[in-house]
């Protein structure tokens, strides 16, 4: 098995079963990109080809609002994967940009590679709909806590799932993935 798939190999086996033959046929559509740091991998009206599976390094998934300020939607670590689901699925113009925060390794599934594992793979449907649960729960999530969470509780999240994340990413847009300004950050961090 190619090193570079070791880490998708572990994720997609954990949501489905998947046997030697079929993981050789579908790794086999798999690439491996590094992007490098402050790269833009999607820009706001392009349709979204790929699912980007993180090996190394950070992506982050942004919009731009009405008054042209960037807020952070999501980040993507190791072992995660990162797109626009609705922009790939539909292959419509995606809202969302989504930038490398340090020099990032990825494996890169198409939309045909997709198709072909719900087709080829035998339980391919499942790990679509797994995947696609996922994103749901991780959308689902975002939005309530905007909604019913307060700041100091957002941040209390963010440091537990992403332990290492003010050692990665300016605060700047930590302050904007949390909805809260860059001072009010400061003021959370320092209250710790």
């Amino acid at each position: 098995m190619n090193p570079k798939f070791k880490n998708i190999y572990q994720v997609i086996s954990s949501y489905i079963e998947i046997s030697d033959e079929e993981w050789a046929y579908y790794s086999s559509m798999l690439q491996v990109k590094v992007i490098r740091k402050k790269s833009i991998v999607l820009s706001e009206g392009n349709i979204c080809k790929e699912i980007f599976f993180i090996n190394k390094g950070l992506l982050r998934i942004f919009f731009v609002d009405n008054n042209g300020e960037e807020k952070t939607f999501h980040f993507a670590l190791e072992n995660t994967f990162a797109t626009d689901y609705k922009s790939f699925l539909k292959e419509l113009p995606s809202n969302y940009l989504i930038q490398a925060m340090e020099d990032t390794e990825v494996a890169i599934m198409s939309l045909e590679m997709v198709q072909l594992g719900y087709n080829k793979l035998k339980h391919g449907e499942k790990l679509g709909r797994l995947l696609a649960e996922d994103y749901f729960f991780m959308f689902n999530d975002k939005i309530q806590a905007i909604y019913t969470q307060t700041p100091l509780e957002r941040y209390n999240n963010l440091t537990t799932s992403f332990p290492e994340i003010f050692q990665r990413v300016p605060q700047h847009l930590i302050a904007s993935y949390l909805n809260i300004s860059s001072v009010h950050l400061s003021r959370l961090k320092n209250s710790d």
